[in-house]
């Protein structure tokens, strides 16, 4: 193994996309990880510098240039520094539908706010 590369699910790990090792091998077993444009499904895939990493996390994409392997798993500004954001932006929210707020049930207002915005049966 060379020095300067590192398993794809610790780099993973590294740079704070996932919480644990363990989801990051999960991630990169699951469909629809990509090393340079072809399809990784092994946790123990090596990444180096200027490996480019696509995946979906959450309902975005993410597109990351490896600058660097790292040595440990520390602080969000030492794990920003292992890569280079190239995601496309997210599309702008819909801002004519309310957005339920967590927290419980919608009080009479939001009821009315939410009838309000839904097309009519009739239309």
């Amino acid at each position: 193994m060379q020095d300067n590369t590192i398993r794809l699910d610790k780099w993973l790990w590294h740079a704070r996309f996932v919480k644990t090792r363990s989801l990051a091998a999960k991630l990169v077993s699951g469909p629809g990880v990509r090393v340079n444009a072809l399809p990784v499904s092994k946790p123990a895939a090596q990444v180096g510098a200027g490996d480019v990493l696509t995946f979906a996390l959450g309902t975005r994409v993410v597109v990351v240039r490896v600058l660097a392997c790292g040595v440990r798993r520390g602080p969000a500004p030492e794990a920003q520094a292992l890569y280079e954001d190239m995601s496309p932006p997210p599309p702008p929210r819909d801002l004519s539908r309310p957005v339920p707020v967590a927290g419980g049930r919608p009080d009479k207002r939001d009821r009315r706010r939410f009838a309000a915005s839904a097309p009519d049966r009739l239309d």
